[in-house]
């Protein structure tokens, strides 16, 4: 028979996961998370011996990362910088309208609660957002960004979005994140095209 402790941790974590985008870190209590996960009492503790603490840092991690590749995969597709930065606002977008604008950023929810009083998980989310930027300072770069604006450029994108997706679900309504990925989109694009004429000269 199969050892199922590994699909256990895996399950309570992806539960995790949801739970503290959707209710928040101190909204989520013990018991829900092993009931909504269907986990065995005990098993919280033996898999993450460090707690809600190990675990809410854990699932910041695992959803900043498939959200990253997600972000890389269809940025990378988009055929120009600005249709790219519009694709990064629907990304945000999509599953905050699909999820009843109950959940937001996998990392804002918990960040905004917990980055002032735990230290583990205040790390996790500077890693997340960390890594967020740095592959949009890279795409800018690839987009022929400047390189000295290429830093600051991704963080006024990132740092846009996550406000009109604070807005956004305020408000229940999703054109705040249309609307500022849009004007962030002719930004970049205005820089690629300054970049562009100057190598020209």
């Amino acid at each position: 028979m199969a050892n199922p402790r590994p699909e256990t941790r895996s399950r309570v974590l992806r539960t995790a996961a949801t739970l503290f985008r959707r209710q928040g870190y101190h909204g989520t209590g013990l018991n829900q998370l092993l009931s909504e996960s269907n986990a065995p009492k005990g098993s919280l503790y033996f898999h993450f011996p460090g707690g809600k603490e190990q675990l809410a840092a854990e699932a910041v991690t695992l959803s900043a990362g498939e959200l990253g590749a997600q972000i890389r995969e269809a940025m990378l597709q988009a055929t120009d910088p600005a249709t790219a930065i519009v694709t990064l606002g629907n990304l945000f977008a999509g599953p905050l309208a699909e999820s009843g604008f109950r959940e937001g950023c996998p990392i804002a929810t918990v960040a905004m609660e917990t980055s002032g009083d735990n230290e583990q998980i205040r790390q996790a989310c500077s890693e997340a957002y960390g890594g967020w930027l740095a592959g949009l300072t890279l795409l800018m770069g690839a987009w022929g960004v400047p390189q000295p604006e290429a830093a600051p450029l991704a963080e006024l994108v990132l740092s846009g979005i996550q406000g009109a997706l604070l807005l956004a679900k305020v408000q229940q309504d999703c054109s705040p994140i249309h609307q500022v990925a849009a004007s962030l989109g002719a930004v970049v694009a205005a820089a690629v095209h300054r970049q562009s004429t100057t190598e020209l000269v």
